[in-house]
């Protein structure tokens, strides 16, 4: 199925979530000379239009990075800045955002240059744009990105970071996911796995808990944060279970998440846990 398109959701709360935990992996691993490789299983466009008639149809942004650039001096956390960096660049400082970076964006924002960013992308259209936008810094490849993951591993480079967010219009991503992963870690269990999820009332994303929980993947910590005021159908929350996280990455993404929760923030509320402990 290739009938979704995330302009329709760009910038919403999830998004915040999804790219304040990469923003954050990314730069407690570069702490370390060494080179990572990182991977965007399902990377859409590079940059979204949140003036543009996809995203204004939903006004998805206006609840989640709007609502957090406008708060943006409210922010104590030095781990908010390289967010606020990036989207003030792409925006020139306004005081409402126009342009909202997806994640090979964001990826492509923090590679040094021994770092290396392949991006998969099936739609045609989406996968048309990302090559032309990508240049030579990043590898894009028009395949299924969780096969495609496992075809690439293990990378040339030391070290590993993964984003896997698939939109799971398809019931069976939140098995084929869990499954992806498991196989994934077998052939790299050092790396750094992200992985997003919707929280739904139906409660779909529980087989991809359970699944985990059940298998042979150690070290997923659980970050959910969940809507004040949810709909009485549909997503009420975001989901990011990131497996191998580095040392102090809970306590740091705690207090950016903390930070922008409650009515003031974001209108959400953050949990973080451990899914599966070491």
């Amino acid at each position: 199925m290739l009938s979704y398109l995330h302009a329709f959701h760009a910038g919403n709360f999830a998004d915040v979530q999804k790219h304040a935990a990469l923003t954050l992996a990314l730069s407690m691993m570069q702490a370390k000379a060494s080179a990572i490789a990182c991977f965007d299983t399902h990377a859409g466009s590079a940059v979204y239009d949140l003036g543009g008639e996809r995203a204004r149809k939903t006004g998805e942004a206006d609840g989640g990075v709007q609502r957090l650039w406008q708060r943006r001096e409210h922010l104590r956390s030095p781990d908010w800045q390289p967010v606020l960096d990036l989207l003030g660049h792409l925006n020139a400082g306004d005081d409402r955002l126009a342009t909202y970076p997806g994640s090979p964006q964001w990826f492509r924002q923090f590679l040094r240059a021994d770092d290396a960013l392949t991006a998969f992308e099936l739609h045609p259209s989406e996968s048309e744009q990302l090559a032309n936008w990508a240049g030579r810094k990043v590898r894009v490849l028009r395949e299924d990105g969780l096969k495609g993951l496992l075809g690439q591993l293990p990378p040339k480079q030391p070290r590993l970071l993964v984003l896997i967010d698939p939109s799971y219009e398809i019931k069976s991503d939140y098995s084929a996911v869990a499954e992806t992963l498991q196989r994934a870690w077998q052939k790299c269990r050092h790396g750094v796995y992200l992985i997003w999820y919707p929280v739904l009332t139906s409660g779909l994303e529980k087989q991809l808990k359970e699944a985990l929980r059940a298998g042979p993947v150690r070290k997923i910590l659980m970050s959910e944060i969940h809507l004040n005021h949810p709909p009485e159908r549909g997503m009420t929350g975001s989901g990011m279970l990131i497996v191998n996280p580095p040392w102090g990455f809970d306590d740091r993404l705690a207090g950016m998440l903390d930070e922008v929760s409650g009515a003031e923030g974001l209108g959400i509320r953050h949990e973080l846990d451990w899914l599966v402990p070491e």
